[in-house]
């Protein structure tokens, strides 16, 4: 590759798609920190916004509706929710609702509420995903870019001896800014994704649990 470039530099003959992509890749590649920075952002965006989702679509008395489903006082219960919002909410505010209709209906309301409120809490998470999976390669792809432009700036200085080393190295330490930058994307994208998948993990379970509470509550007291 870089015989090439400096064929190409050079003027010397070669193909007219080997001379288009030596004109393409030898550009500035800063675009691509300038694309890391934005990525980086709305990184950080979406990790914030979902954390307050979760933070402030969650039951908070939960300790509270628990025992009142022990003791099976579930208008306590029904009270005890108030204007709180969130997937655990609606679970036992929907399957209260419907329990004068027994418990087979009930727990098919709870299925549906579950289904339709876990992609509420999904929403942005596989953006995060894609950016912890894909922008060190992203950086990798900036780096390639510097070296090649290095290498081609080396061809058309003419540069020889130890000037051809300096030269080279500081082309090089520069490229490798973009990979440096690609993996600061990434590791806090992967890691706020860690986190969030594991608390909607944990919020699907409690809402789980507390539906087949309900559920059991209502079966063993013949849907009272």
């Amino acid at each position: 590759m870089p015989s090439l470039l400096i064929l190409g530099q050079a003027g010397a003959p070669g193909g007219w798609l080997t001379r288009r992509l030596l004109a393409t890749l030898t550009s500035d590649a800063e675009w691509v920190l300038w694309l890391l920075g934005a990525l980086s952002v709305l990184s950080i965006a979406v990790m914030v916004e979902r954390a307050i989702y979760f933070a402030t679509h969650r039951l908070k008395n939960s300790d509270e509706v628990l025992l009142g489903l022990a003791r099976g006082d579930l208008d306590a219960v029904q009270a005890s929710l108030g204007t709180q919002q969130g997937m655990e909410v609606a679970v036992l505010r929907e399957g209260l609702d419907w329990r004068d209709r027994g418990p087979d209906s009930v727990a098919e309301v709870i299925d549906a509420a579950l289904a339709r409120e876990r992609p509420r809490y999904e929403r942005f998470l596989s953006f995060l995903g894609t950016l912890g999976s894909n922008t060190p390669f992203i950086g990798l792809f900036g780096t390639v870019l510097g070296i090649i432009k290095a290498f081609a700036d080396l061809g058309a200085s003419g540069a020889k001896g130890a000037e051809v080393q300096s030269t080279v190295m500081a082309g090089i330490s520069e490229a490798l800014v973009a990979t440096a930058v690609g993996l600061a994307v990434a590791i806090p994208a992967v890691i706020g994704y860690n986190v969030l998948q594991r608390s909607l993990k944990n919020t699907v379970s409690r809402s789980a649990s507390l539906g087949h509470a309900l559920v059991g509550h209502l079966r063993a007291t013949g849907g009272k």
